[in-house]
């Protein structure tokens, strides 16, 4: 008897060890956003998505290690007016045809238990790199009920002064202060 609850222990504990292992997820890009909010003129808030985001995030849950890598089309900003968008994808702004790419890495994950709570790492803009944290406010892991995969989620929000990018068009009217709004779905890879 005493063999067998042995047994089953040293099972249970291999089956949570083999659930549990280091896991690759792959960006899904048509779940996958890089918003920002950001004060115009002391009116309003105004926001705009990028909506071609990809990369991958690799988590180790037991470890409570990973990392993220983001990599964000910049002509794809989208504030639904055409106008604008063209403004904010020339030189005063994101300047696109000499920066195509925003990217994203993570250089540290923090946990708090064993719920995901912090992203800090690097975010280069206009071929500035500058750190960044992005605090989690959800995050979710379970199968994806179409594809039958399992999927991470996460929302976050962080945020930055574009001035430190050398962004500085409308300074001050247009606000310095950016709030970034994440929301990045990812479907197990490996």
């Amino acid at each position: 008897m005493l063999k067998r609850t042995a047994l089953a222990a040293i099972l249970a504990s291999a089956a949570t060890v083999a659930l549990a292992a280091p896991a690759t997820y792959t960006i899904d890009p048509t779940h996958t956003y890089a918003g920002y909010e950001v004060n115009h003129l002391g009116l309003s808030v105004q926001n705009g998505v990028f909506t071609k985001v990809s990369g991958t995030v690799n988590l180790d849950e037991v470890a409570k290690k990973g990392s993220v890598d983001v990599s964000i089309d910049a002509a794809s900003i989208n504030t639904y007016f055409g106008k604008r968008d063209e403004h904010l994808k020339g030189a005063d702004f994101f300047n696109v045809a000499k920066y195509p790419t925003l990217t994203f890495k993570s250089t540290e994950l923090k946990y708090e238990g064993d719920r995901l709570a912090e992203v800090k790492g690097k975010l280069t803009l206009l071929g500035v790199t500058r750190p960044v944290t992005l605090t989690v406010t959800q995050v979710a892991k379970k199968e994806h009920p179409m594809l039958k995969k399992e999927a991470y989620g996460v929302n976050a929000v962080g945020t930055i002064k574009r001035s430190d990018f050398g962004m500085g068009y409308g300074l001050p009217g247009i606000a310095d202060e950016v709030k970034l709004n994440i929301a990045l779905e990812a479907i197990k890879s490996s």
